[in-house]
């Protein structure tokens, strides 16, 4: 069964700043001394990007090791990396540019502003069979939501509470607005050049949407599915455990095409399956684990937290038996205590000031970090 696991890799996107937890950009200077880290468009993000493999044990590693470093480097010039996917201190006025000669950066900064200026994580799952791929899209485009409910963390921007669990899934420009329920990769190959041709997309990239097809020649050649939809998962067991539950959804697939294939066993046509997604990941943007939902296959309506379970069980006996039942145990503790945009909306209700609470979770990043390190050096 060993064979049956996928390839995994990492698109990590953080803001830096000051240990009080005002943002501050630094990413055109550090991009020239750690070349492992990539500039985005706004100096306020660094993003860094994991080897793929199949182990978990090694998957920890490539997440932690890099923060490590970036964390070393930050802290000569007395800054630190900031929890949440939001500027929660930031100013949203100003657009800071990170690469003034960027042509692409021009583009995101007239046409988008400051809401592109965010921070998440991207789970990329290698997968080069072209149909088992499609199948894949469809069913986690279908649950992408529940995927943003356990890792909400964003209810802040410019120093106020917004309402919502995820104000960058809110605010993130979703491009272009009506992304359908691709059938095949000969409908996403029409599809995508049909935007180029009419204006809707910029390049190949310019697909936001909560989850996309990726590869090295898009959109013809591609061999992954990229989950783009979960804010920034600070705690890297409950990063892995979220990328257990997406990989078992997507084994199980495989194993039941008939199943698990939105396309094959919902009774909702691919219209209302592409409406369904949508607006099920604005309901859990705004409420996360509390948001009622509309299920893939049938229209009915679940609570989210519920759902989650559902997935939990039906899973289970694929985890046991590919020794990964343990990788899901933080998913339990998010059901229990609620998610991070949950924690901090409780505590902020009760009096704490937003700048405390990204300074205990500054302290709660480098602390796991600190046992990481400590574990390594026992083994």
């Amino acid at each position: 069964m060993k064979n049956s696991m996928l390839l995994k890799g990492f698109e990590v996107e953080l803001f830096t700043g000051t240990f009080a937890g005002a943002n501050v950009g630094v990413a055109s200077t550090l991009t020239e001394d750690l070349l492992d880290f990539v500039k985005e468009p706004d100096q306020r993000n660094i993003e860094y990007i994991t080897v793929p493999d199949k182990r978990y044990s090694v998957l920890k590693d490539a997440l932690l090791l890099p923060r490590q470093k970036l964390r070393k480097w930050l802290c000569s010039k007395e800054l630190t990396i900031l929890p949440g996917s939001t500027l929660s201190l930031g100013n949203t006025k100003v657009f800071e540019r990170s690469d003034a000669q960027n042509s692409y950066h021009s583009f995101i900064e007239k046409n988008y502003g400051t809401n592109v200026v965010t921070a998440s994580i991207h789970i990329n799952l290698g997968i080069e069979n072209l149909a088992l791929l499609f199948s894949a899209l469809r069913l986690v485009r279908c649950e992408a939501s529940i995927f943003l409910a356990l890792s909400a963390s964003s209810p802040f921007l410019a120093g106020k509470a917004t309402g919502v669990h995820s104000q960058r899934w809110v605010q993130f420009p979703k491009t272009p607005l009506n992304v359908p329920m691709f059938l095949d990769h000969a409908h996403y190959v029409k599809w995508v050049e049909e935007q180029l041709g009419h204006g809707n997309m910029h390049n190949e990239r310019h697909l936001w949407t909560s989850v996309r097809p990726n590869g090295p020649d898009r959109p013809h050649v591609l061999n992954r599915l990229e989950l783009r939809i979960c804010d920034l998962v600070c705690n890297i067991d409950l990063l892995l455990a979220i990328t257990a539950l997406l990989e078992l959804r997507i084994i199980n697939l495989k194993n039941n095409i008939k199943k698990y294939d939105p396309i094959e066993s919902s009774s909702q046509t691919q219209t209302e399956l592409a409406f369904l997604s949508d607006e099920n990941d604005l309901n859990v943007a705004k409420f996360s684990l509390d948001a009622h939902l509309s299920h893939w296959r049938n229209g009915n309506q679940i609570k989210c937290r519920d759902w989650i379970k559902e997935l939990l069980l039906d899973v289970t006996p694929l985890a046991k038996e590919l020794n990964m039942f343990d990788l899901l145990q933080p998913i339990e503790s998010v059901l229990h205590h609620g998610n991070q945009s949950m924690i901090w909306l409780d505590s902020y209700s009760k009096g704490a000031s937003i700048q405390s609470l990204l300074q205990k979770g500054i302290g709660e990043m480098e602390r796991e970090e600190t046992n990481f390190m400590q574990m390594k050096s026992v083994d």
